[in-house]
């Protein structure tokens, strides 16, 4: 089985109210989703990176409170979690679905990521195409293009992921919903895969001394 797409029905789970509500219908529409799109591209990530990657689906276990406003499925090397490490994610907010590269506050790889950007920052601004965006909090939807985001601006973004105890560092691509909509499997899985060949040199940056090609 492979992935089927997304429709208007999963995007419309974020707008469910109440954290037991939508937890039920996301764990019935989404998550499958989820898990199949884990299972589709963890081969396509492994064979690009030339390590083993592993699929983690968001659980939202902490939550007593507030329902979660996005999901996800993460791919790293580490088959426990993700959290810690330079990792892919491709999921859904309620107006568009997402696919990035990068390294959240629990990371402890954040300095080295950030001095490899700074040391290469000319080459990453080359490398990633304007119609991309950085983010520098993964719990916020909103970014900044890449093609405002020049030499200087990215390593006020690096030095801002090593300084802050909450400094966080993600680029990658948005599809609006209402195009996300109308993708074929295919085709959604073609702009994932695309997105992350991009941003694969970036994974050599976050783990090792590597250098853009």
């Amino acid at each position: 089985m492979q992935f089927q797409g997304f429709t208007d029905a999963d995007f419309d789970v974020f707008s469910v109210p109440g954290l037991e509500a939508r937890m039920e219908v996301l764990k019935q529409r989404v998550r499958p989703k989820l898990v199949q799109l884990g299972e589709d591209l963890a081969p396509f990530l492994s064979e690009q990176l030339g390590v083993e990657m592993f699929a983690h689906v968001a659980k939202h276990a902490r939550r007593t409170v507030n329902p979660p406003n996005d999901s996800w499925v993460a791919f790293c090397s580490d088959k426990r979690g993700y959290k810690k490490h330079p990792h892919f994610q491709v999921g859904l907010w309620q107006t568009h679905a997402f696919a990035t590269f990068g390294l959240i506050s629990e990371s402890g790889d954040r300095a080295h990521f950030a001095a490899q950007v700074k040391r290469h920052a000319a080459d990453v601004v080359a490398r990633i195409p304007g119609h991309f965006e950085w983010f520098l909090d993964h719990t916020n939807p909103a970014g900044e293009s890449a093609a405002e985001v020049d030499r200087h601006r990215l390593v006020e973004m690096a030095d801002r992921l090593a300084s802050l105890k909450q400094g966080e560092l993600l680029v990658g691509i948005r599809i609006p919903r209402e195009e996300a909509v109308t993708l074929s499997s295919a085709q959604f899985m073609q702009r994932v895969q695309n997105c992350f060949a991009v941003v694969t040199p970036l994974y050599d940056l976050a783990t090792k001394e590597g250098v853009l090609g």
